[in-house]
């Protein structure tokens, strides 16, 4: 006999899903740690907004002989590329941070200990 209301965590749509769900987590974590690692690994490029659309903006205008007209469109473009990269950039930290947060509610202390643990040994071997 089976029973009247089984568990429905053995449903093998709610495991798939739970899955896919789960794999996305650790895929945004993962590029996530993958451009913070790195941004550090190069700060001088990364140290600010400006200095790396100087960078651009300067070796553009030599390799390309650009008109004055040209690299003031290319400076509107450069500048529109930049504030786009860095809000996706915020946007990303705010996913993985509300994935952390998601988790540790979940948790029991001794899990939330060793998923910091997790974490941390998890960073320090991408910084490498």
């Amino acid at each position: 006999m089976t029973p009247a209301n089984p568990c429905s965590w053995r449903n093998p749509r709610i495991l798939l899903t739970l899955l896919l769900i789960f794999l996305c987590g650790a895929t945004v974590g993962m590029l996530t740690m993958s451009l913070r690692t790195h941004r550090w690994a190069r700060p001088s490029q990364a140290a600010s907004k400006e200095s790396e659309k100087e960078i651009s903006l300067d070796r553009f205008k030599k390799e390309l002989n650009l008109t004055p007209a040209q690299a003031e469109q290319l400076e509107t473009v450069l500048d529109d590329f930049f504030m786009y990269y860095h809000t996706l950039q915020a946007q990303l930290d705010d996913v993985r941070a509300t994935g952390k947060q998601r988790i540790l509610r979940i948790l029991n202390e001794d899990q939330k200990r060793k998923f910091e643990k997790m974490v941390t040994a998890l960073q320090e071997k991408q910084l490498r």
